[in-house]
């Protein structure tokens, strides 16, 4: 099954001025819009964050739309970056379609968002640090 070209709702280090975000985006991305996703919550990983479906939830990120022609390859770039293996039990993450808001734009923005699989999610809701507010930058960002 072909996956849909949908923008992708990046939070953590694929956001611009994130490490991830120079090796992966940097010039093959059409825009980058600051946005926020409902329904989720962050928490803190190794590293890197991991959102958390959960209603009431706030998640602030960019909305990434790629260039013509470079969606395919980025997509799958993307599943090796996050261990996104459809159907595969053993996924840290994985990639589902959730409405975002751009904004300041108004309508609801169908993207990709890599959530914390079922497994990872129920051991974070239990042991893991949940990071305020729902921003992984600035001063809501738990570290260490």
């Amino acid at each position: 099954m072909i996956a849909p070209e949908l923008p992708f709702f990046v939070y953590g280090t694929l956001r611009p001025g994130e490490v991830n975000h120079d090796l992966l985006l940097r010039g093959r991305t059409r825009s980058e819009v600051p946005a926020r996703l409902t329904g989720a919550v962050l928490y803190d990983g190794p590293g890197y964050p991991y959102a958390v479906e959960e209603p009431g939830g706030t998640v602030t990120g960019e909305l990434v739309t790629a260039l013509p022609g470079a969606y395919r390859a980025l997509l799958a770039e993307l599943d090796v970056l996050e261990e996104y293996r459809p159907g595969d039990p053993r996924n840290l993450y994985e990639r589902v379609a959730r409405d975002v808001l751009p904004l300041g734009a108004g309508a609801p923005v169908r993207a990709w968002v890599y959530v914390a699989a079922a497994e990872v999610a129920a051991r974070l809701r239990t042991e893991g640090r949940l990071i305020a507010g729902g921003e992984w930058r600035g001063p809501g960002r738990v570290v260490g």
